[in-house]
């Protein structure tokens, strides 16, 4: 259990036949707080401060959250257009505000920065006024990388177990998204864990940013749930070309990935698993 990602409270459990079978049970629950991100741009002697969203998350890892979440909506390139991250000082709310200072050369499109929306924990499309609001900036990676990807049916099968034993969190609340970067042979390199399925890729492609890791062409990305349309851009954002869900992908998350180049596997479970396109980077054996 990391921080405050994790609240104990009592239960009482009940049987089949209405019964209690225990009183004053302890149970363990994911925590879900709002994360405000604000940002401060423009030249010194200028500054200003903008807020520019609020999501429902689980509180750990917050600045990587929102630095892959300022990435992937266009807003920054890189690391290096970061000045600092902290908390806002607020005795209220300690640490549910995240500060972004951005240096002092980095030109923003104002428009986008007038896009508010509240994100909630089960979909960060919600509140956005159209798909054509979610594609961000045109500037998503829609080129395939020269270097011909392949990865076998047997690691891909490996991925899943690998993850569950590197969720901590998960194992204690049941309640958690994951998102996990792995090499072409299979070594699990980042992990995150959210509520939002959405913030644990953000705080993925946060670490990742914070590493040079980027373009992320050469990876493997697991998701430990469906995979939605908003993780398919956020994938695409940072050249992904290999996405692997352990649940089911919308048909409008398919559609992105086959226009992106982007093989897309679903239902991963059990030595089973659906390829939605770019089937030529699974070498079936």
């Amino acid at each position: 259990m990391e921080g405050s990602s994790v609240s104990e409270v009592k239960i009482i459990k009940i049987n089949s036949l209405g019964l209690s079978e225990k009183l004053n049970e302890n149970d363990f629950l994911a925590v879900e707080e709002p994360l405000e991100i604000r940002l401060v741009y423009g030249l010194e002697g200028a500054r200003k401060t903008k807020s520019i969203s609020i999501t429902m998350r689980t509180p750990c890892n917050d600045f990587e959250l929102a630095e892959g979440f300022l990435y992937t909506e266009g807003i920054i390139k890189n690391h290096t257009d970061i000045l600092n991250i902290s908390y806002f000082n607020s005795l209220l709310n300690p640490e549910n505000i995240v500060i972004v200072e951005l240096v002092e050369d980095v030109e923003l499109d104002l428009i986008k920065l007038e896009r508010h929306f509240y994100t909630t924990s089960s979909c960060g499309v919600c509140g956005k006024a159209s798909i054509d609001a979610v594609k961000t900036t045109g500037e998503v990676h829609k080129t395939i990388s020269a270097e011909k990807i392949k990865v076998t049916t047997e690691l891909i099968y490996s991925l899943p177990d690998i993850l569950r034993k590197n969720q901590n969190v998960f194992e204690s609340t049941g309640g958690l998204h994951a998102s996990a970067l792995f090499d072409l042979e299979g070594e699990l390199l980042i992990t995150r864990e959210d509520v939002g399925r959405h913030n644990a890729l953000d705080k993925l492609i946060g670490v990742a940013l914070t590493q040079d890791l980027l373009p992320l062409n050469k990876y493997i990305l697991l998701l430990s749930g469906r995979a939605s349309f908003e993780l398919i851009q956020k994938a695409a954002m940072v050249n992904i070309k290999i996405v692997a869900a352990v649940g089911a992908p919308s048909s409008l998350a398919a559609q992105m990935a086959k226009e992106f180049g982007i093989t897309l596997i679903g239902f991963l479970r059990n030595n089973r698993f659906n390829i939605y396109c770019g089937e030529e980077r699974v070498l079936k054996q």
